[in-house]
């Protein structure tokens, strides 16, 4: 479904919030120089510290810049299921070609509470879900047997 190189991109600042003038310049060169598709809102776009409007406008700005030369992958997840939902829902309507979320952070969910996390996001959330498994950031793993399940669950 993907491949080659899909940087997550930066989110720029300015003194007055979002930079994204500078969002869109950086996403311009990216492409120029042959990426392949790019993440919005990621760890390294600061998804997790910024707020909803913060993240729907990176979002946004990222998809329409792309103007489907490559495709944008939202970083989306909250240690909340049914906030992660309404991120992947967003994700999905402004035009993302797939959701990257991350394991659920704080909570610390057991490995049937991750299955659970990840087949409801799959089963609602209408886009491809790309399992972002980061153990020294969330402080949770994501077992093989796990994605197994989710796997043979959703093939596709």
């Amino acid at each position: 479904m993907f491949s080659g190189s899909i940087p997550a991109v930066p989110t720029a600042f300015g003194r007055e919030g979002i930079d994204e003038a500078a969002l869109r310049d950086h996403l311009d060169w990216l492409i120029e120089e042959g990426s392949s598709g790019i993440v919005a809102g990621g760890t390294t776009g600061e998804g997790p510290s910024l707020n909803e409007a913060e993240r729907r406008q990176v979002l946004d700005a990222c998809i329409a810049q792309a103007g489907g030369r490559v495709p944008v992958i939202a970083g989306c997840g909250s240690p909340n299921t049914a906030s992660t939902l309404a991120q992947v829902h967003h994700a999905r309507e402004a035009g993302a070609a797939a959701a990257l979320v991350a394991c659920p952070y704080y909570t610390r969910p057991d490995q049937r509470g991750m299955l659970a996390h990840f087949m409801l996001l799959a089963e609602q959330g209408g886009l491809p879900i790309i399992i972002y498994n980061v153990p020294a950031r969330t402080v949770t793993d994501i077992a093989p047997e796990t994605v197994g399940q989710l796997v043979r669950a959703y093939p596709g």
